[in-house]
Parts: structure tokens; C-alpha cells; sequence
């Protein structure tokens, strides 16, 4: 996403590319994007830098809001002819035959999850899209939609600072034996220690309409990313990589998707894997955690609403 939206002035296409084909080159094959990022260009990024590996990589985008020609977001959408008309826009963005799994990428109240679901087994059997997700999805509509065709992978925030997909939503993946892929999982930049704490934001970057980005929140929040470095000074580690390692710990099924725009934190990101956390350092960083009350809400107010509880 930060590749073409949201984090400030877009970097260069060129140098966006290559820094996807060297993900490829190091191993990476999960490539997330969504027709709204942009809107339409990083898909079409995404498609220029992997089309000369597409059988090496799996790749996911994102159906569900109501978009003009020209990027508009008019809110929510997810009938069935719109998720068809998505899904085609989509395969030529990314020059390919099959989107590999396509999410709903927000729950949309004025359609039944049932013809969400419906809509997108029809998109499977005709061979144009592998599996089936959700994003930000409740309880609820994650079991009516596995009970129309079996969702893959379900989409959302997680991480050290936002930990509500523990109380409902782990247990009920589990259950049904639906994957976990976080997003944010460095809490947009936050968690990596390389945010100044009075740092600000232009109008064009996402954090500026963030409460937890706000300077009191932000000062407050700090004792997170303290306690990520001190963790890291043990495991001669970077808080980026304890809070991606931590998340890595949790379950089998997680599939952290930091995102970057440069080399050097791609690799650093990476090194996150080879990092061990001992149930002992699980607990001794949760009891931590406990005693840190993150400040400020994730989302303004708008944005918000679109979760589905």
C-alpha cells in the first residue's frame, strides 16, 4: 500500500518495483495489495514487478468499496456484479490469469454475506480467483461466509499495541482452520523505534488523521517500543524485528505483511525469522505489555465505523 498511497509523496515507480523484485530474490512469495490503494496503481505496480515471476508468488487483492473511474471512494460496495467487475479490472492490473486469494476488504452492511460469499465461489469455479478472505470481518460474518464456501484467510490488524483479535478472533480461526494474515503488524511504522516521537504528519499521509499518532498518544506510546528494544538489546535484534518475531510466536497460521519502501528495512524485516522468542521471553514480554496502556484509537472516527464487530 505505501507504495502508491497513504505514507506521504509517492516514492518512484521504478524504485518500487525493484525493491518488490528483491523481496522476490530473497525469498519473499506473499504479495498483498488492494484496487483502493492507489486507487488502481498499486495493483498495477504490483503486476509490472511480478509478472516475470508469477509462478513463484502468491498474490492477494481486495474487493469492496464503491469507486468513480478516477478513485473517488464512495463508500461500500460489495454486490456480486460489483465483485465481478472488480475481479477483471483486477486480473489485468496484475497480468494475470487468477488472483491467487481475494479478500472482502471491509464488510458491507447493505449486502448479505451469504451473496458476498456466493459471489466469489462462482469467481473460483471459473477459475479466476484461487481463495477466498475477509478483512476486518466479526465472528458472525466470518461464519456465514465459511458456511457458503471455506474462507482462507481472514485479514486484520494485530499487533503488540492492538491485541483485540485475541479475545474472539484467534479462538474462532482456529476453529474453522482459517489462516491469519496481520496487517500493520509494526503498527504503521511506530513499533520499528524509527519514529520520532514528535514527529508530524503531511495532510497526504494516513497517520496525520490517527489519534494514536497524536503527539500526547504518541509520547505515551513510547514505553511499547521501549520495552521492544529492550527485548532486542537481548536478542541483539531491532524492535522491528522482536514485534514481527512476537507475532510470528503466536500462532502457526500468522502471516505478518510489514510493508516497506526501502531495501534495507525489507531485509531487516526478514531477519525477523530467524529470531527465536522462548515461551519464557513470551511471557516475560506480555507481563510487560501489560503494564503499558497504549494511548489513542486506530482509526478516526469514519473509519472506524467500517469495522465490522
Amino acid at each position: 500500500m505505501g507504495m502508491s498511497a497513504s505514507y506521504g509523496p509517492r516514492p518512484d515507480r521504478a524504485e518500487m518495483v525493484a525493491v518488490v523484485r528483491a523481496a522476490v530474490d530473497r525469498g519473499v512469495t506473499f504479495f498483498d495489495t488492494a484496487e483502493v490503494y492507489g486507487p488502481f496503481d498499486n495493483e498495477d505496480l504490483v503486476g509490472e514487478a511480478l509478472e516475470p515471476v508469477r509462478d513463484r508468488v502468491v498474490i492477494a487483492t481486495k474487493f469492496g468499496f464503491d469507486l468513480e473511474s478516477d478513485g473517488t471512494q464512495r463508500g461500500l460496495s460489495s454486490r456480486p456484479e460489483t465483485i465481478r467487475r472488480v475481479a477483471d479490472a483486477a486480473l489485468g492490473r496484475l497480468r494475470s490469469e487468477r488472483i491467487d486469494l481475494f479478500y472482502q476488504h471491509r464488510v458491507d452492511p447493505g449486502v448479505p454475506m451469504e451473496e458476498v460469499a456466493g459471489a466469489v465461489k462462482e469467481l473460483i469455479v471459473a477459475g479466476k480467483v484461487g481463495h477466498f478472505g475477509l478483512s476486518e470481518a466479526g465472528v458472525a460474518n466470518i461464519r456465514r461466509a465459511h458456511a457458503v464456501h471455506p474462507v482462507t484467510a481472514l485479514q486484520s490488524e494485530y499487533s503488540l499495541w492492538w491485541r483485540e483479535p485475541e479475545g474472539q478472533i484467534l479462538p474462532v480461526l482456529e476453529e474453522l482452520g482459517i489462516g491469519f494474515v496481520p496487517f500493520s503488524p509494526l503498527g504503521r511504522g511506530f513499533l520499528t523505534g524509527k519514529l520520532d516521537p514528535t514527529a508530524t504528519f503531511g495532510s497526504d499521509d494516513i497517520r496525520a488523521s490517527i489519534p494514536r499518532f497524536a503527539a500526547d498518544a504518541m509520547a505515551a506510546n513510547q514505553a511499547m517500543v521501549d520495552l521492544l528494544a529492550r527485548i532486542g538489546a537481548e536478542k541483539d535484534a531491532s524492535p522491528a524485528q522482536v514485534a514481527l518475531a512476537w507475532l510470528l510466536a503466536q500462532r502457526p497460521w500468522i502471516v505478518p505483511i510489514p510493508g516497506t519502501r526501502r531495501l534495507e528495512r525489507l531485509e531487516e524485516n526478514l531477519g525477523a525469522a530467524d529470531i527465536t522468542l522462548t515461551p519464557a521471553d513470551l511471557q516475560a514480554i506480555d507481563a510487560a505489555a501489560e503494564q503499558i496502556q497504549v494511548e489513542g484509537e486506530r482509526y478516526p472516527e469514519q473509519m472506524d465505523r467500517m469495522i465490522d464487530r
